[in-house]
Order: C-alpha cells, then structure tokens, then sequence
C-alpha cells in the first residue's frame, strides 16, 4: 500500500539539477521530462541519456528484459563525519537482511541461489558458450527478482539451459554446493531438477486468480501446509471487532501447519531469520549511539525491541516513534513492511532502504503536506468518509543511500508509511519521493511516449511540463492519497475485508486522489504546478498506460496478476467506458496503429471523482464484493490485439520495460581500529556486486 513500483516506477550535479528545476518551475519555466517509465520520453541524444552532467555513466547493462542502472548520492562527501558513520551502519544494517527476502519467496530461493553463484565463482571450464552464458542471464535474473520468479509479472522463470548443463556445471565445479546434511551432488540436484526445469511446479510467486484458493496456488514461502480458508479462520479468531488499535496480525511470521495445528513461525532474534536479524540489530545497536536526535534515537531503540521480542505490538511503537521523528536529516526504512508478496495481504517482505533528505526539492512536497486538510475537505468522497482532522502528514524528498530486500535492485520512487490504518489516523504518516533514483530514470529516458501520443501537442506538453507533472502525481498519491479518508467505526484492515483486492483497491484510491487534484487550480494556487493544462499530461499519461503501455510488461496470452497493473487498467478501462457516450477518452486508429486520446479533461475529472468516491466507500465499508467486481471487471483481462501491437511497438523501440539499480558502496575508513571517515564508491558491475554480497551477507542458513 506504502509504495510507487518504478519497474513499471540527483547524482553529482543533482543538488544542481534539483535547485534549477525547482526555480525554473518557480518561474513557470519550461522543464526536463521526469520518468514514467511506463512510458518514458524521448532523450536529447544517447549519450545524455546514459550520462549525467559530470559524465557519471547511469545504464550499466541489459539482459532479458531488465535495465540495470546507477545513482550517486548528492553531496555525500560534504556530510559531517558523524552523518556518514550513521549512515554506514544503517546501510550495514540493511544489507544484513537481504537475504531474507529470498527464503520469504520461495523456500528453495537460496539453494539456488548459491547455486548458481558458486559455478559463477568457480566453474573451470569454457564460459563462452551458450549455455553457460544463459545460467549467467538467469543467474542476473535470480539477482534481480530476489528469487526465480519474476518480480513483476510473479512468473517462473525458463533457465535457457538445460537440465544436463546444470549437472555439468555443478559436477565440474570444485568446492562446496548448499546440499542438505548428507544428501550427495546427485540427490541435490536431483531434488532441484523439478523446482527450476518443471514449469508447472509453484508457476506464479503471488495468485490471485479469482476462484482460487489463493495462498496453496501461490509458491511464496509464507504459508506451509494451509489452506486459505485455514489462514482466514485462524486470524477471524485472533481479531477483535472493537479493537481500535489493532496490531497487523501475521505480518513478521510464517503459518504452518504442525502436528494438526496452525503455528506463527517468527521471524525475529531467536525465531525464523535470527541470524540475519542478529546482525541488523548490532548495527542498529551501532547507530544508537550516533543518533542525531533523541527521536531518531527512541525510533532505533523501538525498532531493536521490536526485533528481539518480535511482538507485534512494539512495531506499533516503533511506527508511532519514526512517525514523530520529523526533523532527521537520515532516515531508514528496515522491516517487514510491504504486503504485496502474500496473496492475501498480511505478511510483510523485508526491505530496507537509508537515505538522507534533500532539502531544497523537499519545498515541493512540504507545500503539498500543508494543505492535506484542504485536499481531504474538497475531496468528492463522501463526507461520513472523511477525517476531521488529518494528523501529522510529513512529506520529504530523500536521496537513497542503499536499498536492500524487496526494495532491491528494483526500487519504488515513492513510498508512503506507515501502512496501519489508525496509526496513520492517531500519528500521522511519512511520504518521501526518492530523489536520487527519479532523476537516475530521467537520465536514461527513451522515445516510448512519442511512439504512443497522438500528435506533437501531447509530446509537447509531456517534453515541456513530464518532469514537474511526474513528480507531483507521485507526491500526491503518497501524502495526500494514502493518507485520506477513513474506515467506518468497527471495520477491519483491508487485508481482511477486501483480501487480495486489498492493495489494487488502495494503490487505485491513492491514484485518484492523485489525478483527481492534478488539474485543480489549487495546485497551481501552492505553487507546484505551473498551469492547469501542465496537468493535462499526466491525464494523457495515466490513461495511455492503464490502457495500452502497461501491456508490454506481461506475456501474450497472459492476464494482468501485479496489483498496481491491476489498479491503473481498472481505473483507465473503467473511466474510458463509462465515458464513452460523451466521447471522454476516444480511440483511433493511424496507419494501423492504435491510440488512446483525452477529448474532454473536466469530464475525465468528474469520472475520476466518481470512482473515487465508490472506492473509498468501498475501503470504509470492507465491501469484497464490490471490489471484487471492479478489479475482475475492469483490471484482469487483456484484449489479445491490443496486446500483441503494443509487444510489437515496443519491440522496434527495443526498450527494456523494467529497471533496477546497483547500489553505491560505503567503506569505513579506520585509523587504529577506529573509523575516521566513510567514503563513497560507485559500482558498475552487477554481477560483481550480487557475489560480494553473497560473500558478506549470507548471514541464513540454505535450508530453513
């Protein structure tokens, strides 16, 4: 609920870029196209689409379908010396649970993994050939998706390889493979063989498919030996109706099955994950002591207690306490946060990501949060669905630091927290836009958007307004969109109301919100959006992705599965066809070619408002049915035409439709066992980055 995939969703020289930006949009001068990578636009040339202003190359390599890209950190070396070794212990405590993501995926994630690394290390033999060369692609795949499915799409991935090349490669390979206690070569790979070469064994990461049984159709790593109905029942039991401060129940925990019982498997010091967890809390432990503030401090202390007990309820007072931490420079995310990889939206993958505020492109988004009751008092929502009074919205621009677990290599650009409902109602919440990695993307744009607008009016407007326009609908989804309405007295959480349509139906409130205010004056009013027509764009945007672009990220013949794919077709496909007597959104046909054009920019508003308002009612009243309907309706089915012009547009564009990022390096610098200083380093391989990591961070055991 918390985040803007960038998959889909400023370097040296960024504070410069940032502060220009910011006076040329001060100005209502014309700017540089921000990315949606959804549909990017059209770069000057090649090379400054590769290159910041200081030459720093951002694209490292391609493979599959995947970009590979870098961000510096902006200022870094001018932070004082306390700032940096904060820093460095947080990114030593992030990188300390990367792993766990892997083992919440798939059980066999890290077998494979290793795998796959130690022929990559060690394999004698030739490497120039196409086998080896395609367990080396799938391999960077594994890396990416932080297992062997697909990050997006939640497909298993084909190896390109055979069966017998594996066994070659593991058989002529010295050294030692993750095998279990005193289970041969043979029987290992014997035992794998299935798992990767079987396209029907656990095909989908995350199920959702309507008709169901979602969690024994789903292979993530969550549930063992427990059927949907089971995990339901067993928390129906554990929720209490008049709780008004309920705990997110089963979100730092496995459920298995054991001995006729459910059991909570938790993942906290002396439970599931320990040794990993060990390890960020010592650096946690670190950080404490270089805290910049009392709050910051209180915050790590809550996070550490919340590790060692993992009780559920000291995340609560975790979140209450970073929530209040308002005036830190550096920042971290570290948990179990997103829901996105459970089919029914309770358990939370890890992540981890640092950063440290920009504060001049922090004015944008403390100019939004400001006027949050204004936003929540206009808004077309019901009025019984509205807060009174909206608590404690905090809006930042961050710069990443590191990122790691399921917010690694790929990354959102916005991300809005807490997630618990009233939390965010009693204390507020956080919304951050990541600087660093938006402006990476705007780096490497290409010419999709001029492939699918109309005419030279839309590429125009996108070319003069995309970068402003971009990133306001990203600040206004997570300040003003997640943080808005509320849920009648006695509701439950989404996750047990509206179950796996939980996260499409917020992610799809969110974005109304959003388009809803994105050509209202007010905007242009606060000083963030220079006109009202620079607003048309991301109009022309959302609906030619919801619609059409978005389709280049799934297999033909394939359904839409990703929850904010889910959300942006059923929002543009409901809007186009209820708009479709007064000719709102119109689609042509040129030269072959289909488009998707915005006649009427004040009656998509009112359409938008309409949804809007029967979503939130919807969210408020936990009506599964209603959601259910809409996201079946209106998000899933893909039009197999349509589907195969957009693979086929795409193709000739050869833009890859997803990216990633290989993270900087902090190194300590020490003088007699003391750190003196931390420097910054900047990678360019990743391959060589996933093996130094394999070797400093493989803190779990293979096998859990």
């Amino acid at each position: 609920m918390g985040e803007i995939p960038t998959t889909e969703r400023y370097i040296s020289g960024v504070t410069i870029r940032l502060l220009l930006a910011f006076l040329a949009f001060s100005l209502l001068r014309a700017c540089d196209e921000a990315p949606d990578t959804s549909a990017p636009v059209e770069a000057p040339a090649a090379e400054a689409a590769a290159q910041d202003q200081g030459g720093f190359q951002v694209e490292a390599e391609r493979f599959a379908d995947l970009r590979v890209l870098r961000y510096r950190v902006p200022g870094f070396e001018g932070l004082d010396f306390r700032t940096k070794t904060l820093l460095y212990y947080l990114y030593e405590a992030s990188l300390s649970g990367r792993e766990i993501i892997y083992d919440q995926k798939h059980g066999y994630n890290l077998a494979i993994k290793r795998t796959l690394e130690q022929i990559i290390r060690s394999y004698p033999g030739s490497r120039d050939t196409e086998d080896f060369s395609a367990l080396l692609t799938y391999a960077k795949r594994v890396w990416f998706s932080n297992g062997m499915h697909h990050h997006y799409s939640n497909d298993k991935f084909d190896p390109g390889f055979s069966y017998e090349a594996l066994e070659h490669y593991v058989m002529e390979t010295p050294g030692g493979f993750p095998t279990r206690p005193g289970q041969s070569p043979q029987q290992f790979l014997a035992e794998l063989r299935p798992v990767i070469f079987d396209p029907s064994v656990d095909a989908k990461l995350v199920d959702t498919r309507a008709g169901v049984d979602v969690v024994t159709s789903s292979a993530v790593n969550f549930y063992q030996g427990v059927t949907q109905e089971e995990v339901e029942e067993f928390y129906a039991e554990r929720r209490q109706a008049d709780d008004p401060t309920p705990v997110s129940y089963g979100l730092n925990s496995r459920l298995v099955a054991e001995d006729g019982a459910l059991v909570e498997q938790t993942w906290k010091v002396g439970g599931l994950y320990t040794q990993a967890i060990e390890r960020i809390v010592y650096w946690l432990e670190q950080a404490v002591a270089v805290a910049e503030n009392d709050a910051q401090r209180l915050a790590f202390e809550k996070l550490i207690e919340y590790y060692n007990s993992g009780d559920l309820e000291a995340w609560d007072d975790y979140n209450i306490a970073w929530v209040n931490d308002n005036e830190s420079s550096v920042d971290l995310i570290n948990g179990f946060v997103e829901v996105y990889n459970d089919p029914i939206g309770m358990r939370g993958s890890f992540e981890s990501v640092v950063s440290v505020r920009d504060p001049i492109a922090t004015r944008r988004i403390d100019a939004i949060a400001r006027e949050a009751q204004w936003f929540e008092d206009n808004s077309p929502i019901l009025n019984e669905h509205k807060k009174a009074n909206v608590t404690g919205i905090a809006g930042k621009v961050i710069n990443v630091v590191v990122e790691a677990g399921d917010a690694s290599p790929a990354t959102p650009i916005g991300i809005n927290l807490p997630n618990s409902d009233w939390i965010r109602v009693q204390h507020g919440s956080k919304s951050v836009n990541l600087g660093n990695i938006v402006a990476a993307y705007d780096l490497v744009s290409d010419e999709a958007e001029r492939e699918f607008a109309w005419d030279a009016n839309e590429i125009e407007r996108g070319e003069r307004y995309g970068q402003t326009v971009s990133a306001l609908m990203t600040d206004m989804h997570e300040v003003i969109g997640h943080a808005s309405g509320q849920l009648n007295p006695g509701v439950a959480p989404l996750h047990e109301t509206l179950r796996n349509y939980g996260s499409p139906i917020e992610e799809a409130r969110a974005d109304l919100i959003a388009l809803y205010y994105m050509i209202d004056p007010k905007l242009v009013d606060i000083g963030v959006l220079p006109s009202v027509e620079a607003g048309h764009i991301e109009y022309d945007r959302y609906i030619r992705n919801g619609l059409m672009t978005q389709l280049n990220r799934i297999v033909l013949g394939e359904t839409v599965e990703e929850a904010h794919m889910r959300n942006r077709q059923m929002v543009a496909s409901w809007a186009y066809e209820q708009g479709l007597q007064d000719n709102v959104i119109e689609r042509r046909e040129r030269d072959g070619e289909t488009f998707f054009v915005v006649n009427d920019y004040e009656a998509l508003r009112e359409l938008f408002g309409q949804l809007l308002r029967e979503l939130q009612r919807i969210k408020s009243e936990g009506d599964f049915a209603a959601a259910q309907a809409l996201i079946e309706t209106y998000g899933v089915q893909v039009d197999p035409e349509l589907h195969a012009e957009v693979l086929a547009r795409y193709e000739d564009l050869d833009i890859p439709p997803y990216s990633g990022f290989i993270n900087p390096r902090l190194v300590p610098v020490e003088e007699n066992g003391e750190i003196v200083d931390v420097v910054i380093e900047y990678p360019a391989d990743f391959t060589a980055q996933m093996l130094e990591y394999a070797d400093e961070y493989a803190f779990l055991p293979t096998w859990q």
